[in-house]
């Protein structure tokens, strides 16, 4: 009697700690920052914190809520239909055409949303300021994922745009830093920087493949080379 007495209290204060959570969380009038409310949606612009990942991950879960986390960067996009492919392996959902995250782009990059937001956050919170442009050479590519053996059989994250290929950046004193000719301290710092908004980041320092890109990439497991 006395241990079922302990566990109904247990589960009393559970339920009346999630209330006052939840009220917490959720009340118009909470005194919770928008910050550091897990519940309230990513603003790019706002300064990183403690949860942003978080509400990254959360961002991206739904078109409309990587759309409107998108809206709140400094982005220039449009929204696109899907793409649809022969090969059933290959599309893009969520599509974006994307023309600057805030420094502008090379050419315009169709991607998926997530692509494209996180690329936002990367311009946002590690570039600095001095960066006022991103050389890409494309994002969806339908195609098997290549090796140091030669093509794989697993078809790449390119496939879905679910990743996008970096050539250099151009910076505000007119410089442009192209990782085939100025790889260095300057441009791994660069890489570094991505790899805060991106699961796998891969550049010269990985294989030879990348000896002239940073291929950023969304899904993975935390690669940072």
């Amino acid at each position: 009697m006395r241990m079922f007495r302990r566990i109904t209290l247990a589960l009393v204060l559970v339920a009346a700690l999630s209330a006052v959570v939840d009220r917490l969380l959720t009340h118009p009038e909470t005194p919770l920052p928008d910050a550091w409310n897990p519940l309230e949606p990513l603003d790019v612009a706002a300064p990183p914190n403690l949860l942003t990942s978080y509400k990254l991950s959360r961002a991206v879960r739904t078109a409309e809520r990587c759309y409107a986390a998108l809206e709140t960067s400094a982005s220039e996009f449009e929204t696109r239909p899907a793409l649809r492919a022969g090969n059933p392996a290959c599309g893009i959902s969520a599509q974006v055409r994307l023309r600057s995250v805030g420094p502008t782009l090379n050419r315009p990059l169709d991607t998926t949303c997530e692509t494209a937001l996180r690329m936002a956050m990367w311009a946002a919170h590690g570039l600095g300021e001095d960066v006022v442009g991103i050389d890409h050479i494309g994002s969806y590519s339908c195609r098997v994922m290549r090796t140091s053996r030669g093509a794989g059989e697993r078809m790449s994250t390119h496939a879905t745009a679910e990743a996008v290929d970096v050539v250099a950046i151009r910076l505000a004193d007119g410089r442009r830093l192209s990782l085939i000719d100025d790889w260095g301290e300057e441009l791994q710092g660069v890489r570094d920087s991505a790899c805060d908004w991106f699961r796998v980041v891969l550049s010269p320092d990985y294989n030879a493949l990348h000896r002239d890109h940073f291929h950023l990439q969304n899904r993975g497991w935390g690669l940072c080379r």
